[in-house]
């Protein structure tokens, strides 16, 4: 009767494990499904697309490549692992476009139009305690939540090393093998009914954990140069931002010149007016003007507080607290002599952190190559096999006990990774393609910027030299005479309406020659000017 309850209870323990699992024979199948890649080097982040990221990234990762272990050495145990069995079963990544994902800048300050009589004056830099361009620079580091959130791209590649770095785990199977139906005896012998315990480890015998370490490594060290020149990408953002708030508060002082020059304009022509120097219509057509003059203030300052606000968004400042920001800043800066030419050239091919990557780009894509011709061998796993109980009461024999060692080798006759390695082969001619290509890029950013540097400099120099002097006599000619009678006043609104136009075209020059020193850091990826 004990006899019956146990080929009862290990019939049941066989039908739940068929049930469970699979079952070839004697030798339970290790389920490979979802033998894939785990998302460890992924070529696409928030930090765009790794350069040099190809075919299989990390290949057979710790576990993924689990033979058919089976009850004991020998030719009833299908030692087959189940990778080599099915070629291409694993996931490979897709390649995608190569090159470091531009982050959206935000759009150019456009000038507004002032109003009539805007005077330049002397310049306002601002409140002494007002937030400046290097203020601005360390605390967009800081606090942009999109660059902090980049940032953490770097954390998850260290995590991705270390996964890449673990060792597959050791196989522990238990299985009774030869239960009878009913049970063995000296007319009907059979078995013995046994009981096993296995152990199954893996040796890594072709470098494939140290290749993917390598390869971990590698993506970690692009990832850092794109985060870097994510931060460039930002900060050009930031130099548009403030660049903008300057030009809108500008926009704000010089509308409130033009109303108190009016001002002072409508007070003289009321005077005339009363010595019938004036008619009513001169006092009305001044009298427009000042009030379209005070409407263009509001207008003027909420632009101001816009440009705030989209500054304080990239600084991390609350909308509310943005609007009160005050700017200690000015267009017009004392910048020494920029490098030009092929020194400027040579700068940006030194520090562009975007070329950087691309560079780092090729190394992954070799230690990729590498990888691939590491998985070319599966692991060869040992099996030590400490306990078997065999059970010869039915002989009334004394029961046995036995140990058994033995290894699974995976031939390597039908896949030997062939189409990963070829792949891994081009993805490096593709990687160095796109680093040259990158270089001509960036070259070719450079000449422009220096070009724009060049002109707006020149432009700048010229104002100032030449045509700033005679806009200014010709509108102090202008007031003389009308003041004097020579001149009625629309004659003057006429001057002042030309001199308006000189206001504009002067802030832009200085604009767009503030701008070119700002864009010749941006594409050398280096401060090289204030």
């Amino acid at each position: 009767m004990p006899r019956r309850r146990r080929c009862f209870y290990a019939l049941a323990l066989c039908l739940a494990l068929l049930s469970a699992s699979k079952a070839v024979g004697q030798g339970p199948t290790i389920s490979s499904g979802g033998v894939g890649v785990p998302e460890l080097l992924r070529n696409e982040s928030s930090l765009g697309t790794l350069p040099g990221a190809g075919g299989n990234a990390f290949g057979n990762t710790p576990g993924s490549d689990q033979p058919v272990i089976g009850t004991r050495p020998g030719a009833t145990t299908p030692n087959v692992p189940p990778s080599l069995s099915t070629p291409g079963g694993q996931a490979y990544q897709f390649l995608g476009g190569l090159g470091v994902g531009p982050v959206p800048q935000l759009p150019s300050a456009n000038l507004p139009l002032f109003g009539l009589l805007s005077l330049p004056g002397e310049e306002d830099l601002g409140p002494p305690d007002g937030l400046t361009l290097d203020a601005a620079l360390q605390r967009l580091v800081t606090a942009n939540l999109d660059l902090r959130s980049r940032y953490l791209e770097i954390p998850q590649a260290r995590a991705d090393i270390l996964t890449a770095s673990l060792y597959a785990n050791p196989l522990l199977f238990f299985d009774n093998q030869l239960i009878p139906y009913g049970r063995y005896s000296l007319q009907r012998p059979g078995g013995q009914t046994q009981w096993d315990v296995n152990i199954s480890h893996p040796l890594d015998l072709s470098g494939k954990r140290r290749a993917r370490i390598g390869v971990a490594t590698a993506a970690k060290n692009v990832i850092e140069a794109q985060y870097q020149d994510s931060v460039r990408l930002e900060i050009a953002n930031l130099y548009e931002a403030y660049l903008g708030a300057l030009l809108a508060r500008e926009a704000v002082r010089f509308a409130k010149a033009a109303l108190t020059g009016l001002d002072q304009v409508l007070e003289i022509i009321q005077e005339q007016q009363k010595q019938k120097i004036a008619t009513q219509a001169d006092v009305d057509s001044v009298l427009i003007l000042r009030e379209q003059a005070a409407a263009s203030i509001v207008d003027a300052e909420k632009t101001y507080e816009s440009t705030k606000v989209r500054l304080g968004a990239l600084l991390n400042i609350p909308p509310a607290e943005a609007e009160r920001l005050e700017l200690r800043g000015s267009f017009k800066v004392e910048a020494p002599e920029p490098p030009l030419g092929d020194e400027l050239v040579q700068l940006a091919l030194r520090n562009r952190p975007d070329l950087q990557a691309f560079r780092l780009g090729v190394t992954l894509s070799k230690a990729s190559a590498k990888l691939a011709r590491a998985n070319r061998f599966a692991d060869i796993y040992v099996l030590y096999q400490p306990f078997t109980f065999q059970d010869n009461s039915y002989m009334n024999k004394q029961n046995a006990t036995s140990w058994a060692l033995g290894a699974t080798v995976p031939l390597p006759v039908y896949n030997r990774n062939q189409g990963n390695i070829q792949r891994s082969q081009i993805n490096i001619q593709q990687s160095i393609l796109e680093l040259q290509a990158q270089e001509v890029r960036v070259v070719t950013e450079v000449k422009q910027a220096e070009k724009e540097y060049l002109i707006a400099r020149a432009n700048v120099e010229r104002m100032e030299r030449t045509i700033r002097p005679a806009a200014d006599r010709v509108l102090n000619t202008a007031r003389i005479r009308w003041r004097s009678g020579e001149k009625d006043v629309l004659f003057y609104l006429a001057a002042v309406r030309d001199y308006n136009v000189f206001v504009r075209e002067y802030l832009t020059d200085w604009l767009r020659f503030r701008r070119s020193m700002l864009r010749l850091n941006t594409v050398v990826g280096q401060r090289i000017l204030p």
